[in-house]
Parts: structure tokens; C-alpha cells; sequence
């Protein structure tokens, strides 16, 4: 009987470790929480009545049950030094150019990830158990909160697998979601105290609590994103590291990237700064630090920071004000996006009026309702966005935000996404979807239709001019001369534009169709596998879902929308109107070798040219392409306005070229004397 026990509680406590790491790493539940905590009280219930069999280990043991007297202060082994920071774009590229001389110009991968906003901690395993949690304090030393970090659930107290390093000590950002702010400073209202400001200074007051209970019901998290000392790991790179300890069951960072390249990873910063703005916690920044370790160490520290990392941080505004209203809006796709109509407050320089709230998912989490005092935050560059409500003010019973069942332009039903967050407006024909199409058409993404703004799409289609995307190129002078702010020679120009789109070819008009699921990428891989329209037509499901890149989902959406109403007709009637639909040479097959081995960046206002059209001819003729300057740029193409790129381009003595330059490279033998 005693060895059946014994062997049950090491069944629970190993099934209660794996479905936290499918909880809280792989975000793949397989049971409920109900079901989890069931299992949890059982294991609790048995470890009672055989204390034999008790250990520290166990799930059972995350929040001990007397406080400590007082935080003791122990050296790190390694020291656990801050990170460089800038705010400038110009000093990023600098730190770049620096990294690539001190490694003699070797190749050099180059990681991207978030900066969140917590408080720095580092986590140390013996043989997979946790025995210490600290703070980074001043680097050398910091205080010991072990007891505290075992309250944070996503953090094991033991690690999944059996080949374990003798020694793992990882580093990272304690963290506590908006969400769970708001629910704590309601709860510190409740009992009197002062709410927290925001969840850094919420995050700091909790780690260093003496009480494990107190720290526990505030619900922090972790986020592992560094290497401290280590006896006996497998990886030799920081995204091998990454993999390595999410098969342990640590939380790593999410929303990394590694790139060959500084400048890739530069580019893709801004990238990244548009996917936060759906996430729950707090960023101030991103990081960029060299992927190989003996790289790293080759480089070192200075006294403060490492050489090999540094973050580029933006300016947070913060302000609260009040909610008044939330309206929809219809997309492109027939999403119906909520919107936070806001008591004007002035943020970063700017009067903020109005924020997306993204989906109907999201208010809910939010709990968001009209009336509410809400934190509206502007980072940077990155549009407002409501962090969270201030539930403590909410002095009155504020009814729950009712998301519409109809569409607010047609009427018709909407359904939300099979699996998914969005809630759409299934008619295709809503005026609304159909002046976010015609618009999304002409942009330069898309057809490229210089004239054709929001102004006059909503002219052409409130006055039934246009019903369709062929309807474009049947458009006159005449009929556009008449409209709002219209002259002859105004609509004499958007009609010479728009006839000009029907050269684009097959990879732009694909993405200008608004097909779920394909964007300008997918567009163009389709585009350069397929090359006409017709060879697109004869291939299945599955021979789209072969191709890289594409999959089943993007696959299905596609073929359907060439084989069903009213994609088929749509492509029928484009053809029809004279759109081309083969694939460009210019954006295809390279031609030459003239500028092999080049890499130019484009910048400014151009006359001749998109800058996506000279993009392609720099890869037609062997050259490559980026989106910012460095010292291993050879030519800038500048248009007008060019702006700092220019300036940058002259500091490092860059080549600069006009676009009559540019041409005459490509084309020395039609010069005219």
C-alpha cells in the first residue's frame, strides 16, 4: 500500500509539472483549471497523511507558510550587469557599426526581442530544483527572494526531463499583467490602501515582500531571456538557449527573432513594435544582443554593461482619462473593430481622441465599459492604445459593453471567426467593406493608384459609381470632373493612373483583392511560383499548401476565392478590364550582374519611380536592398525630402545617387549628351 501511494504522488506531481509547461510555455491546456486544481488538492491530501513522502519540490510547496524575517544579500556568481540603452536610431546603428569592427567583420547573428517592463531577476537550478531566486540589486550582489519567485506559477520549482545541467541559471523579468493590476488596486481600495501606479512599481513592492502569501495573491510572472552561470547546458547560442530551457518548462521570451544581419534586425524592429499592442504587459523597449556565445564572450563587459547587447528604448507617455463612447468600424475583410472614443487628453505632444480596442475578446479581458477612467499609453511612435481600466474609480455600476449583432452599415448578422477572436459582417456587397477595399486597392501595397485617397473613394461610391474594383477602370473624365473638389485636370490624372495600375502584375493584384489570409508576402510567393493567373487556377489545395510559406489555412482561403463567388468573378472581370495578370520580370528572375555584391538603401519622395519598383530593379541587376544606412551601404538613392538618411549617408562618406543616377547605371548606353 505505502509504495502504491509513494508511487501515485510521483505520478501527480510529475502530471502537475507537465501541464503547467503546456499551461504556461506552450499555451496548449489539456485539462481545465478545475481538473488541475482537483489534481492538486489530492496530491496536497496524500502528502498530508504520508509526510514521509513530502518534499520541497513539490507543486504543493509554492507559498510557504511563515514569512522570513528579513532579505539577505548574496554575490551573484557571475555579475549581473545592466544593459546599454538609447533612444536614437542614428546611436543604434553606431553601436552596430562598433560590434561589426570589434569582431573583424565576421558574420554576426544578430537576436530580437521585447524589453518588458519588470524587475530583473535571476533564477538558480541544482540538478533541476530550484534553490534560489535573486535580485540583480547592484550587479555584484543582490537580495535573496526565493521565497517569493516560487510563488509565480509559471516558474517550476522542479524542471521537466532527465538530462539536466548540474547547474542552470537563467535571468530574466518579473513581470504582472494589466490585467491583474486592475484587479489588485481594486482589492487595495477595498482594504484602504493606495493603488499601485502602474505594474512596475506593483512588480518591485511585491518581489521584495517578506510575506510569500502576499506576493503570491499579486500574481506575478516571469519571462526568461538570459544565461547566467551554468555547469553541463547543450546550447552554444542564445536561440538554442531559448529552446533549451522551454524544454525544462521556463517561460522564455516571446516574440523573438534572430536575423544574419544587424540591419535585418534593425528592420525588424518596427515590426515589432506594431505586434505589442495587443499584449498585456508592459514593454519599454527592444533588445538587441549577438546570438553566439563565444562571440559574446570574444567582445566582454565594460564595468557597467556587456559589449554585445544594447536596448533601444522609447519614451512612455502616459495619461488617464475617460471613456465615452465605444464605437465599430468595418474593415476591409468585414471585421468589426471596436473603438474607444476618449475625452480628449494631450499625450506625447499630440491630442488623443480616439483608440482601437482591437476585438470584442479583448473589452472582455479588459473588462472595458463605457464611462470607465482608463490608462491610455503612447510609446514612441506606436499609436495610442487603452492599457487598462482603473477599476477603483468606477464609482457607479457601469453596464458590460454589448457588442452589436448587425452590421452598423448593412444590417446583416455578423458571425465570429471559427477558432478565432474577430466577429465579421458575412455580406461581401456592405458599402462599408467595399470603400476599405477600393481604398486598400489603390494603395501603393497594392495597384498603386496615385489620387485615388479616401476623400474620393467614399465620393465614387456613395454617388454608385463604383461597385467594384473593375468598375475602376471603366471610370471617365468626365464623371470624376463632377464630384466634390474634382477639376478636369485633377480627374484627368486619376484616370491615367488608374489605367496605369493594370500593368502591376499578378503578385500585386493578388494582394489588392483583400483575400483572407494573403498579404503582400503571400502574394508574392504565389505570384513568383505560378507566374499567370491561369496556371493559378489549375493548381489544388493541396498543390497551394506545398508551397513554402503558404500551409492549409492560406491555401484554403485562396483556392476558394478563385473557384467561388465572387473571387471567381472578380478575377473575371479584371481580366476583362485589361489587368494584367502575369508575374513581372522586375520583381522576378535577376537579369544582370551589375550590382553584384552592392547594397543600396532608397529614400525620400521619388518622381519616375515607386520606391518598390527601384527595390526591384537593384535585385533584377544582383544587388540587395535594406532600410537603413551602415557603413556597408554603397549607394543611397535619395528622392525629395530625404531626411536623416541623407544626412547619415554623407557621414559615412555613402555614394548618393539621384534617380537620374540610379538610371543611368542601369542603362548607360541610352544617355542623351
Amino acid at each position: 500500500m505505502s509504495k502504491q501511494v509513494q508511487q501515485q504522488i510521483v505520478q501527480l506531481r510529475g502530471d502537475l509539472l507537465r501541464h503547467n509547461k503546456l499551461y504556461y510555455i506552450d499555451a496548449q491546456p489539456e485539462i481545465t483549471d478545475l481538473e488541475y486544481d482537483r489534481m492538486l488538492q489530492e496530491l496536497r491530501r496524500l502528502e498530508q497523511l504520508y509526510p514521509e513522502y513530502d518534499a520541497a519540490d513539490s507543486p504543493t510547496k509554492r507559498v510557504g507558510e511563515q514569512p522570513v524575517d528579513h532579505l539577505v544579500t548574496v554575490e551573484h556568481r557571475l555579475p549581473m550587469l545592466s544593459i546599454d540603452n538609447t533612444y536614437n536610431l542614428d546611436e543604434l546603428r553606431r553601436f552596430g557599426q562598433r560590434t561589426s569592427e570589434a569582431l573583424d567583420g565576421s558574420d554576426a547573428e544578430w537576436v530580437v526581442e521585447l524589453k518588458i517592463d519588470g524587475v530583473a531577476a535571476s533564477v538558480i537550478y541544482e540538478n533541476g530544483v530550484l534553490v534560489r531566486a535573486l535580485t540583480r540589486g547592484n550587479g555584484v550582489q543582490g537580495d535573496d527572494v526565493t521565497h517569493n519567485i516560487r510563488t509565480i506559477a509559471d516558474i517550476p520549482l522542479k524542471l521537466l526531463g532527465t538530462e539536466l545541467p548540474e547547474v542552470l541559471e537563467v535571468r530574466g523579468e518579473v513581470y504582472m499583467t494589466n490585467h491583474d493590476l486592475a484587479q489588485i488596486n481594486q482589492r487595495q481600495i477595498d482594504r484602504g490602501d493606495a493603488p499601485f501606479k502602474n505594474t512596475r512599481n506593483a512588480t518591485a513592492g511585491s518581489i521584495r515582500q517578506l510575506d510569500p502569501r502576499i506576493c503570491a495573491e499579486r500574481r506575478l510572472r516571469m519571462f526568461c531571456h538570459g544565461i547566467g552561470y551554468c555547469e553541463g547546458i547543450r546550447s552554444t547560442a542564445h536561440m538554442d538557449f531559448l529552446h533549451e530551457i522551454r524544454e525544462y518548462g521556463l517561460p522564455a521570451s516571446p516574440f523573438v527573432s534572430s536575423f544574419p544581419a544587424f540591419d535585418e534586425a534593425l528592420a525588424h524592429c518596427e515590426l515589432l513594435t506594431e505586434q505589442i499592442q495587443d499584449i498585456d504587459f508592459e514593454v519599454d523597449g527592444i533588445v538587441l544582443k549577438l546570438n553566439r556565445f563565444d562571440q559574446r564572450d570574444a567582445l566582454g563587459n565594460t564595468a557597467k554593461s556587456p559589449r554585445w547587447i544594447v536596448a533601444y528604448k522609447w519614451e512612455r507617455y502616459e495619461a488617464i482619462t475617460r471613456l465615452n463612447n465605444i464605437t465599430v468600424q468595418v474593415g476591409k475583410t468585414g471585421a468589426i473593430t471596436p473603438v474607444a472614443e476618449l475625452e480628449p487628453v494631450e499625450l506625447a505632444g499630440t491630442t488623443v481622441s480616439r483608440s482601437s480596442l482591437h476585438n470584442a475578446d479583448e473589452i472582455k479581458r479588459k473588462d472595458v465599459r463605457i464611462g470607465d477612467v482608463v490608462v491610455v499609453e503612447k510609446a514612441g511612435k506606436i499609436i495610442p492604445r487603452v492599457v487598462r481600466v482603473e477599476k477603483h474609480e468606477r464609482k457607479t455600476e457601469l453596464p458590460e459593453f454589448q457588442f452589436p449583432t448587425q452590421c452598423p452599415e448593412c444590417g446583416t448578422g455578423l458571425i465570429k471567426d471559427e477558432g478565432g477572436v474577430y466577429i465579421r459582417c458575412p455580406n461581401y456587397q456592405c458599402p462599408a467593406q467595399l470603400r476599405e477595399r477600393i481604398r486598400f486597392f489603390a494603395t501603393r501595397n497594392a495597384m498603386d493608384i496615385e489620387g485615388l485617397g479616401d476623400k474620393l473613394v467614399e465620393q465614387l461610391v456613395e454617388a454608385e459609381l463604383v461597385a467594384s474594383y473593375a468598375d475602376l477602370y471603366e471610370l471617365t473624365v468626365v464623371q470624376l470632373a463632377e464630384l466634390e473638389r474634382m477639376g478636369e485636370k485633377s480627374a484627368s490624372n486619376v484616370v491615367k493612373n488608374i489605367q496605369s495600375s493594370k500593368q502591376r502584375g499578378l503578385a500585386k493584384v493578388l494582394n489588392a483583392l483583400s483575400i483572407r489570409h494573403v498579404g503582400a508576402q503571400v502574394a508574392a510567393i504565389v505570384a513568383k511560383h505560378f507566374q499567370t493567373l491561369d496556371a493559378l487556377r489549375q493548381a489544388s489545395v493541396e498543390q497551394l499548401s506545398e508551397i513554402n510559406e503558404i500551409g492549409d489555412v492560406i491555401a484554403e482561403s485562396l483556392y476558394r476565392f478563385v473557384h467561388e463567388s465572387p473571387g471567381k468573378e472578380i478575377l473575371a472581370e479584371l481580366e476583362l478590364a485589361g489587368v494584367e495578370m502575369l508575374q513581372q520580370d522586375s520583381g522576378g528572375d535577376q537579369v544582370s550582374e551589375l550590382f553584384a555584391g552592392k547594397s543600396f538603401v532608397v529614400t525620400g519622395t521619388l518622381t519616375n519611380y515607386t520606391r518598390q519598383q527601384i527595390h526591384d530593379l537593384i535585385v533584377q541587376h544582383g544587388g540587395k536592398t535594406s532600410s537603413s544606412i551602415s557603413g556597408k551601404t554603397d549607394y543611397l538613392v535619395a528622392g525629395e525630402n530625404a531626411g536623416g538618411k541623407l544626412d547619415r549617408a554623407r557621414e559615412l562618406y555613402v555614394e548618393i545617387l539621384s534617380e537620374a543616377d540610379f538610371e543611368s547605371l542601369i542603362n548607360p548606353d541610352e544617355l542623351l549628351f
